[in-house]
C-alpha cells in the first residue's frame, strides 16, 4: 500500500504492478521488416537497360574493334596504326591546347556569372535566363553562327572597318594561323557551353550557408577576402565536378571545329569521325574513341587528386 505524501495524496510507487520501474517500458518485440518485393528493381530496370544498351555494349564493341585487326585477330596492330596515322600527334596537341585555353576561360567566366546571379542584385534573375539561352543551340548551329562572324566578309570585319580600325578584311580563319583558329573555337565554345558550368556553380553557391559570409563580415573581410578564403574553399566540391564535366565535353568538341575550321584544323574527335566516314576504317575510329575515353579518365583522376575534398566540406 502506497504511503501518503505531504499533501495528503497517495505517493507514486517506484515500480509498476508488473515490477517494472516507473519510466521504463518492457522490451517491445522488434517490428517485422517490410519486404520490399520487386518494386525497387522494376523502377531501376529502365535505367539499367539504358546504361547497358547505350554505354556498356558500345564500350565493349569499341574495345573489340580497337584491339582487333581487319581479319579479326587480337593484337595491337590498330594501336600501331593509330600512332602512325598522319596528323595524329598534331590533333593531340591541338586538343590539349584547346583544352588548356577553354578550361580557365570558361571557369573564370562561369564563376563571375554565377556570383552575379547569386548576389541577389536587382535584375540578377533576368541575367540568369539570358545566360541559359545558348543551351538551346546545338554545337553545329553555334559554329555556323560564329563562322558568320569570323569569316572574311563577316560581321566582325564589317564592324572593325566601320570603326576605322582596319582597312582590309582580316582573315581570322586562315589555315596558316592554327592558334588563331583555336582561339575562335574557344570563343564559340565559351559562348555556347559556359552556361552549363554556371548552373553547377550557382547550385554550389546556394548550398553554402550564409553564416560563413556573415562571420566574415563580422571580421570586416573585404569582398575579395570572402571570395578567396570563404567562398572558393567551400565551393571546391562543385568546382571539381564542373571541371571534370567540362574537360570530358572538351575532348568531344566536334561540330564547332568542323564549322569553323573545316579540314584546316584537326582534333581527336574530328580524326575519329574522318577515320569512320571518309576512310571507312571502323577499327581506327574505335581506337580514337578509346583514346579520348582514356584521356578523359586520366584528367578526371588528376582533378580528383589535385582538388581533394575534406569530409566537412560535404556536410
Amino acid at each position: 500500500m502506497a504511503e501518503p505524501d505531504s499533501t495528503g495524496g497517495a505517493a507514486v510507487s517506484g515500480t509498476t504492478s508488473a515490477g517494472v520501474p516507473v519510466g521504463l517500458e518492457p522490451d517491445q518485440p522488434p517490428a517485422p521488416r517490410r519486404r520490399r518485393g520487386l518494386a525497387p528493381y522494376v523502377l531501376l530496370a529502365p535505367s539499367v537497360v539504358y546504361l547497358v544498351v547505350f554505354f556498356i555494349v558500345p564500350l565493349l564493341q569499341g574495345l573489340r574493334l580497337a584491339f582487333t585487326g581487319t581479319g579479326g585477330q587480337w593484337g595491337l596492330a590498330t594501336v600501331h596504326q593509330l600512332l602512325n596515322d598522319p596528323g595524329f600527334w598534331s590533333s593531340v596537341w591541338n586538343t590539349l591546347i584547346m583544352l588548356a585555353i577553354i578550361l580557365p576561360v570558361q571557369l573564370i567566366l562561369a564563376l563571375a556569372m554565377s556570383l552575379l546571379v547569386n548576389s541577389r542584385l536587382r535584375g540578377s534573375a533576368f541575367w540568369f535566363y539570358v545566360y541559359m539561352l545558348p543551351l538551346g543551340i546545338s554545337d553545329l548551329t553555334s559554329g555556323i553562327i560564329w563562322y558568320s562572324i569570323f569569316t572574311q566578309q563577316g560581321w566582325l570585319n564589317s564592324v572593325l572597318q566601320d570603326l576605322g580600325l582596319i582597312h582590309h578584311p582580316f582573315i581570322w580563319l586562315s589555315y596558316q594561323h592554327q592558334l588563331l583558329i583555336i582561339a575562335t573555337i574557344v570563343v564559340a565554345e565559351a559562348w555556347r557551353s559556359t552556361s552549363i558550368i554556371v548552373i553547377i556553380l550557382v547550385g554550389g553557391l546556394q548550398a553554402i550557408p550564409k553564416e560563413y559570409s556573415e562571420a566574415a563580415d563580422v571580421f570586416y573581410a573585404s569582398p575579395w577576402q570572402k571570395l578567396w578564403h570563404v567562398t572558393l574553399p567551400l565551393l571546391r566540391p562543385t568546382l571539381r565536378t564542373a571541371l571534370i564535366l567540362r574537360t570530358v565535353l572538351a575532348f568531344e568538341v566536334f561540330a564547332t571545329v568542323i564549322a569553323l575550321a573545316g579540314s584546316s584544323l584537326s582534333v581527336l574527335a574530328t580524326k575519329a569521325n574522318n577515320a569512320y566516314t571518309q576512310y571507312q576504317e571502323p577499327h581506327l575510329a574505335a581506337a580514337y574513341g578509346i583514346l579520348i575515353m582514356l584521356l578523359s579518365l586520366v584528367s578526371t583522376a588528376l582533378f580528383l587528386v589535385m582538388l581533394p575534398v575534406r569530409t566537412e566540406q560535404l556536410q
